[in-house]
């Protein structure tokens, strides 16, 4: 077991202002020398869906799923104040006038500091998701996976 001190996060929710917080702490502990694992599940899946539409073969509700769910993080709505989808844009207009990062740029930004993301792949089997949708360079594991870094973590969080 290393000194380094562990930071896990679970990511279950598909909105953007939760998503970024998730990112942002981890993005953070990083910088602080944590080694860090976000384990994303079930809504919190889209944020590490790729933007483009990929063609894959599935069934009609696998089809329904990647149809209704957000492809990618900056597509995802908010958790409060959404307004049919103008909450997201107010929110961004207010990322780019404080010269904050966006949700994309954060998830780029853990990717360059080795930050575990990880998919959940039995979200992925309920959900009708496969691996050429999501994000190149992430992990694919289970629950048991996720529980085993969290056992050796110091913060645990689920956002």
């Amino acid at each position: 077991m290393s000194d380094k001190k562990k930071t896990t996060i679970v990511l279950f929710s598909g909105d953007y202002d939760k998503a970024m917080a998730a990112y942002i702490i981890a993005n953070g502990a990083a910088a602080y020398d944590h080694e860090v694992t976000i384990f994303h599940t079930f809504w919190g899946l889209n944020a590490i869906r790729k933007d483009e539409p990929i063609t894959l073969k599935k069934g009609f509700l696998e089809k329904m799923f990647s149809k209704m769910m957000p492809r990618g993080a900056d597509k995802m709505g908010l958790s409060k104040m959404n307004f049919a989808g103008m909450g997201p844009q107010m929110i961004k207009h207010v990322i780019k006038k404080h010269n904050a990062m966006t949700l994309p740029q954060l998830i780029e930004m853990a990717q360059e500091q080795e930050i575990k993301l990880v998919a959940c792949t039995m979200t992925m089997d309920l959900l009708g998701l496969q691996e050429k949708e999501l994000l190149d360079n992430i992990e694919y594991a289970g629950v048991a996976a996720y529980l085993g870094d969290a056992e050796e973590g110091n913060v645990n969080l689920f956002i």
